[in-house]
């Protein structure tokens, strides 16, 4: 059967490129049937239609018209339109344009050359000309709009850009809306970047200055009346989200659907000749990589170790034990770090090497024999110890010198 996934989507009635939503083709596939559709459920709390994307451009055109100093703009860098509408008006009011950001050089690289992206000639600046060239001729492209903390923006803000220096005067738009989630690190850059004289233009206005990217209420309706599907899934959203967009589906039931499933982080759905089901949950999760490599998984006991390091530190038992007869040789030795101040910890880490010592001494010859044995050992007793006394659990590693 025929399975359709919208992905992110509005429809726009006057689309910056003049290329209008296909409904008819949704529409065919309808009349055809559809065995599956998967729709994005981001605005379902929203009612109506989503603005046009040209509603955001006279704000934007006000913002260059007013603006006597730099402007940097941050937007989503997916949004070429956006993009677009920024690099037109930077044409019309004489302005270079840079690029900023990782994701934001790639995504223009790719869209200009895939012919979605025009950028008239001569244009451009790069980025290491930015501070040399007139401020009033200069608007900044730059990534960031969620406040991330190596981000091109988030570091600009903190004034640890190479590239960019953010003076008194400078325009900074944040052409996005605040995700859920994110409000403290994007006011903490916002924060910031007033701190250096900028005048930070975000939020809601009218005319706006953002228009989201998703369909509300009404589109979603929409499509799920053109293409009638037989099973449907509500995807990209919260499950309060996807639940409201399972309702909204419920009026198809005379028109062919059979079932709506809303599909949790790891659940599965199974298709086949008698139907569709909820199948067996799988794993699924972050996967860490090492850094300064491009593939080395951190396994689940690495990361708890790490975690376990930085909130309570380690403690290094050191002992020296003659291979021959299984005794300690000197005084135990009790290095720490990140577990307590040095001032404060002398006392309790010279009565650690005591308990140490203890141990070593309540042990029988077949268990200092056995290093693995011994060191288990001194590990639990160390840990009951440091945990009595501080009520922390630092990670104890337990060194044994043989001599």
């Amino acid at each position: 059967g025929t399975v359709v996934h919208t992905g992110d989507f509005k429809v726009d009635p006057t689309p910056t490129d003049n290329l209008l939503f296909d409904l008819h083709s949704l529409a065919e596939f309808g009349q055809k049937g559809v065995l599956l559709l998967l729709s994005d459920s981001t605005n379902v709390d929203r009612p109506g239609y989503t603005e046009s994307e040209r509603a955001v451009r006279p704000r934007l055109e006000d913002i260059l018209n007013r603006a006597s100093a730099r402007v940097v703009v941050s937007c989503f860098s997916s949004s070429v339109h956006r993009l677009q509408q920024l690099i037109d008006l930077a044409e019309e009011f004489g302005r270079k344009v840079c690029f900023l950001g990782r994701s934001m050089i790639s995504v223009t690289e790719i869209a200009h050359s895939l012919g979605l992206l025009r950028i008239p000639d001569r244009i451009l600046l790069r980025p290491q000309d930015v501070m040399s060239m007139p401020r009033d001729k200069v608007l900044v492209l730059i990534s960031g709009t969620q406040g991330e903390p190596m981000s091109a923006l988030s570091r600009v803000a903190v004034d640890d850009h190479k590239h960019l220096s953010i003076e008194p005067g400078d325009t900074v738009v944040l052409s996005s809306r605040i995700i859920p989630g994110n409000e403290r690190a994007i006011y903490r850059m916002i924060n910031h970047l007033a701190r250096r004289g900028a005048e930070v233009i975000y939020g809601s206005m009218n005319p706006p200055v953002h228009v989201s990217g998703h369909a509300s209420a009404e589109e979603l309706k929409l499509v799920l009346n053109l293409i009638r599907p037989r099973y449907f899934v509500p995807i990209h959203g919260e499950y309060r989200q996807l639940a409201k967009h399972a309702a909204l589906a419920e009026h198809l039931r005379s028109a062919g659907l059979e079932e709506t499933f809303v599909l949790e982080t790891g659940e599965t759905l199974e298709i086949d000749a008698r139907g569709a089901r909820k199948g067996e949950r799988v794993t699924v999760g972050r996967q860490c990589i090492d850094s300064g490599s491009l593939d080395e998984v951190v396994e689940d006991l690495v990361i708890r170790d790490r975690r376990h390091l930085a909130e309570d530190g380690f403690v290094l038992p050191i002992l020296a034990i003659n291979k021959h007869t299984g005794v300690s040789e000197g005084e135990p030795q009790i290095v720490s770090r990140g577990f307590l101040p040095a001032e404060e910890s002398a006392e309790l880490l010279e009565e650690a090497a005591r308990v140490v010592k203890r141990t070593m001494e309540n042990s029988s010859p077949e268990e200092r024999a056995d290093w693995g044995v011994i060191k288990d050992k001194i590990r639990a007793d160390l840990r009951r110890f440091l945990h009595r006394h501080t009520s922390r659990r630092p990670l104890i590693v337990p060194v044994i010198l043989e001599v």
